[in-house]
């Protein structure tokens, strides 16, 4: 991961993160017109994934990044090419917004395909999810990843939202989901992100609970196990070299929220120094226009 050394840049939104191979491909996608355009665009994709192989952290960020960049180019791969496991796990990614029973249906499809890959099943959790499925139908799913990837982020950060008082779960279920996966996640595990993304997003519940409960937000980060949260974080992510996924710049990003948002901006540097200008919508984004936000909290 090249965080470091890379020389001062704008803040700006990079879905790719630091991934310089994907953002290459996401350009030729972005400006793929016509059939001749678009099958160069697909041998690309094509060419990415099959060089990603088994990394099946950076796998699910690639397949993430571009069924949202280009649903119609993973849909006509997939009609090109209707047994070929890429292209049915990125036209599955993209059909869960659209038509999640189909996503869930091409997600068993490219699991068959290729069995030892955990980002069918990671589509599969998002399709019963956004379905609101119970959970006798996630359990078996959730098996089905963790035996393949047992620290797979985008899986986890899936059972967040899914056990989140907004959807299928409570306070309660949040809690014990949490004590038992960081009882045993190493602290580099790609889905190191989950204790402070569940505390960013009570931070968030907490602010537009308007009232009492607004009113109380600037205390939330002082509470004694949400504050040993991001101390925890704040000491070790931004180490060069502490953290390897795919991802680590957005929970970088994550972290260094956090900590503004925690009155701790000072301390926050060290972070905003290794994303370098890239910005995630989100949790930027939940206080406005996400690159503004972000501009005006990584101010020296």
């Amino acid at each position: 991961m090249a965080l470091f050394g890379r020389g001062r840049q704008g803040p700006r939104l990079a879905p790719e993160l630091d991934d310089a191979p994907l953002g290459r491909v996401l350009k030729s996608v972005a400006t793929a017109r016509g059939v001749g355009p678009q099958d160069l665009a697909i041998a690309q994709v094509e060419r990415l994934l099959r060089e990603t192989g088994g990394d099946w952290d950076r796998r699910s960020h690639r397949i993430g990044v571009l069924a949202h960049a280009a649903p119609s180019l993973a849909r006509h791969w997939r009609e090109r090419r209707p047994h070929d496991p890429d292209a049915l796990v990125l036209a599955a990614w993209a059909e869960l917004v659209a038509d999640p029973w189909q996503a869930l249906a091409l997600s068993r499809a490219a699991a068959q395909a290729r069995p030892e890959d955990p980002t069918p099943w990671v589509g599969a959790l998002a399709a019963v999810r956004l379905l609101g499925r119970p959970s006798a139908e996630v359990l078996p799913v959730w098996a089905e990843i963790r035996a393949r990837d047992p620290w797979h982020r985008e899986a986890h950060l899936q059972a967040l939202g899914y056990l989140s008082p907004e959807e299928q779960g409570s306070h309660s279920a949040l809690r014990d989901f949490l004590d038992d996966i960081t009882a045993l996640m190493p602290p580099d595990a790609p889905a190191a992100c989950l204790p402070l993304t569940a505390a960013v997003r009570q931070y968030h519940r907490d602010l537009d609970g308007g009232g009492i409960r607004a009113l109380g937000a600037s205390r939330y980060w002082a509470q004694p196990h949400v504050a040993r949260v991001l101390d925890q974080a704040a000491s070790l992510w931004p180490v060069p070299g502490a953290l390897r996924h795919a991802a680590a710049v957005a929970d970088l990003g994550l972290l260094a929220y956090a900590l503004v948002r925690a009155g701790r901006a000072a301390q926050a540097r060290p972070a905003f120094s290794a994303i370098d200008g890239l910005v995630t919508p989100w949790p930027w984004g939940h206080d406005g226009d996400a690159v503004e936000r972000y501009a005006h909290w990584s101010r020296p």
